[in-house]
């Protein structure tokens, strides 16, 4: 995967990218403890088909660290993105912290969102998520996103559960099954309220692609070959 760069306003994020300029635009969205590399083995996966772009959203990896951080702020970040691409309708798939910022743009700003794939997405509802301490040492995020998104995905707004059904995407779910710390319940809910919801369970626990890398990725070229990009 190539490494790019775009200015947007106010912040300055990094990306990796991959696939022919013609493929089906992809963006991959990452988890609360990771940045954009971790969708590598996806790149593999899709390569010859999609023109993908994995950013680093901010605070992570080797985008800037503004101190300022919340999903609505990252959804805008990556709308921003896309304006700066140059890309009016695009594929998100997003894992974690990462599906919630994509079920949040394709929310406020449907004609953006051609497909979404949630792998993982922590449900608009009340979590009660228990903070970890902070590792030791260096780390590849600025730990105050995790204590803003964690306080956000606790007491999360309403309106995210209620807008979910206007949200207009084919849109997969895949759940991590018993092994994942989301209410499973929870996510096979959100699948019934988008009105082209599917829901799969791949038993892998929360980091699905990680875990499960062949599953899901047949899970997802197929939800992609019959979908609209």
């Amino acid at each position: 995967m190539e490494i790019g760069y775009a200015h947007l306003p106010g912040l300055r994020m990094a990306y990796r990218c991959w696939g022919p300029p013609g493929g089906r635009p992809l963006l991959a969205l990452h988890a609360g403890s990771v940045p954009g590399e971790t969708w590598a083995g996806l790149a593999a996966a899709l390569g010859d088909s999609t023109r993908g772009y994995a950013p680093d959203l901010r605070g992570f990896g080797a985008t800037d660290r503004p101190g300022r951080y919340g999903l609505e702020v990252m959804r805008d970040d990556v709308r921003a993105l896309l304006d700066a691409l140059g890309i009016h309708r695009v594929t998100l798939v997003g894992h974690s912290l990462g599906a919630v910022v994509a079920y949040l743009l394709a929310e406020e700003h449907p004609d953006r969102v051609a497909a979404l794939v949630l792998e993982e997405p922590p449900p608009p509802v009340p979590l009660g998520l228990r903070p970890s301490p902070r590792p030791q040492g260096p780390l590849p995020y600025d730990w105050a996103v995790r204590e803003a998104v964690l306080a956000q995905l606790n007491d999360p707004d309403p309106a995210w559960w209620e807008r979910l059904a206007e949200i207009t995407a084919p849109a997969l779910v895949v759940a991590g099954g018993p092994s994942s710390h989301l209410p499973q319940e929870r996510l096979a809910a959100m699948a019934d309220r988008l009105p082209c919801g599917e829901l799969v369970t791949i038993d892998a626990g929360h980091a699905v692609h990680a875990s499960r890398p062949d599953e899901f990725h047949r899970v997802v070229r197929a939800f992609l070959a019959r979908t609209v990009g």
